[in-house]
């Protein structure tokens, strides 16, 4: 495809060139914001992840993204070091230091930190956790409806690597996002080990039928910050919202599909499959979720 479109997709912003990156307590320029190669994130992909965006001066839903960073690491049995307060005043100071206001996202993530060997072992990681903070200015620029394609790669059983974790190793999909682009996608409709429809190697998917929304169980996917904020909205506002086991014949049957994530927000979708999905454009229940979905934000930010 020559139109290739990322659901990450956003302006560019010459001012995230100099950006200041927080690394365990010092902020250092872009170019110099390095990580040693024995760091167990470079190394193994061992660690947890936050993105956040800023709206207005305030991180949309500050406190639940600290819940599911602090809920991970305990998870992967890994300390992070500083407190949930520290953590805020962190991305406070980072924010701060960019002169950033609105319009912006952070990726936050903390390794298990620097190894004395290069093997797996955990203990082997003896010098406390990394943290950083990558801070960018950045407003999404997706210029048109994305174009799925269904893979072979699942999101698989929790005790194989639990898909509900947001860990540093996501390996499983980018060979989804790769198998998507050869296809033709631009990303990747992934399935559950049932064969029901899931999630994408990115986003958490939703459809609409018949003016009801359905999204997957949960059992299987990151349960996203956004899509139970777009689940919550749903219920407020009198959308019927289902979460739900469905097949792709139920999909490619929709009248609307949109993907959501801390990024985009909800993103439309336009094809999957090579089929298209109701007019092709953003539907009206997306629509209306997606304004309900910016008051919401609008209410956070007061």
């Amino acid at each position: 495809m020559t139109d290739h479109v990322t659901t990450h997709q956003a302006e560019d912003d010459a001012r995230n060139e100099s950006i200041l990156i927080w690394i365990n307590g010092r902020l250092k320029p872009r170019a110099e914001a390095l990580v040693s190669v024995y760091d167990s994130g470079f190394m193994l992909g061992d660690g947890v992840w936050e993105g956040l965006r800023l709206y207005e001066g305030r991180w949309a839903f500050l406190d639940d993204h600290m819940d599911r960073l602090f809920e991970a690491a305990k998870a992967i049995d890994l300390d992070i070091g500083m407190t949930r307060e520290q953590v805020i005043a962190a991305l406070t100071e980072t924010q701060t230091a960019n002169g950033m206001t609105t319009d912006a996202h952070a990726r936050l993530m903390v390794t298990r930190g620097v190894k004395t060997r290069p093997f797996q072992h955990p203990s082997l990681s003896r010098s406390g956790p990394t943290v950083a903070i990558i801070m960018e200015h950045s407003r999404p620029k997706i210029p048109r409806p994305i174009r799925l394609a269904t893979v072979p790669h699942l999101r698989g059983l929790p005790m194989t690597q639990d898909p509900k974790l947001n860990s540093h190793s996501k390996l499983n999909c980018i060979l989804a996002c790769i198998a998507a682009e050869k296809a033709g996608a631009d990303e990747a409709l992934m399935l559950d080990l049932h064969g029901f429809v899931n999630t994408t190697n990115a986003c958490n998917f939703f459809i609409v039928r018949r003016g009801q929304v359905w999204t997957s169980t949960g059992d299987y996917c990151m349960n996203g910050i956004t899509r139970q904020k777009v689940i919550d909205v749903c219920e407020v506002n009198g959308i019927p919202v289902f979460q739900r086991n469905f097949s792709l014949v139920d999909t490619y049957g929709a009248d609307e599909a949109f993907l959501t994530g801390t990024f985009g927000a909800q993103t439309p979708v336009s094809q999957i499959d090579g089929r298209q999905i109701g007019t092709g454009d953003m539907g009206p229940v997306t629509k209306r979720i997606r304004t309900l979905y910016k008051s919401l934000i609008q209410q956070e930010a007061r």
